[in-house]
């Protein structure tokens, strides 16, 4: 630290930081809101083919790509889970054992609990698309 700044040269940094955190939540509200009535606009829907409707899709949720995220998340736990358990075995093997068989386990229970709650918003919006369908048949 220099004599006489007295510790002034933190407050700048620090405040200019501050600026560009509000700058920047201020540009994307506004964009976040652009965007929203624009190009994310269900009347627009039609409109959009190729790369522009995969984004559109995406942005708007349409398609949900949790369920690939979730089965990479769940193989690089599981790896961790089986890879750290070779560390157990200069301890013993019954610990070793059961960290891998109880760990990889509670892993897959929760894994399997997040893909079924995907699995059953996909089987109702099968069933919503059906009811829709046959509500336009009888119109």
């Amino acid at each position: 630290m220099r004599y006489g700044t007295y510790g002034t040269e933190f407050v700048t940094t620090s405040s200019n930081s501050d600026v560009w955190t509000i700058i920047s939540l201020l540009v994307a509200v506004c964009g976040g809101i652009v965007l929203y009535f624009t190009f994310l606009n269900p009347n627009n829907s039609k409109n959009y083919t190729g790369f522009t409707k995969k984004i559109y899709d995406f942005l708007s949720f349409t398609t949900i790509s949790l369920e690939a995220i979730l089965k990479i998340c769940y193989l690089i736990v599981a790896l961790f889970i089986t890879i750290i358990s070779f560390s157990l075995l200069k301890e013993s093997l019954i610990a070793f054992l059961l960290f891998l068989a109880i760990g990889n386990l509670i892993v897959r229970v929760i894994f399997e609990g997040s893909l079924l709650i995907l699995m059953i918003y996909r089987k109702l919006c099968n069933i919503n698309d059906l009811m829709k369908d046959k509500n336009e048949q009888k119109k």
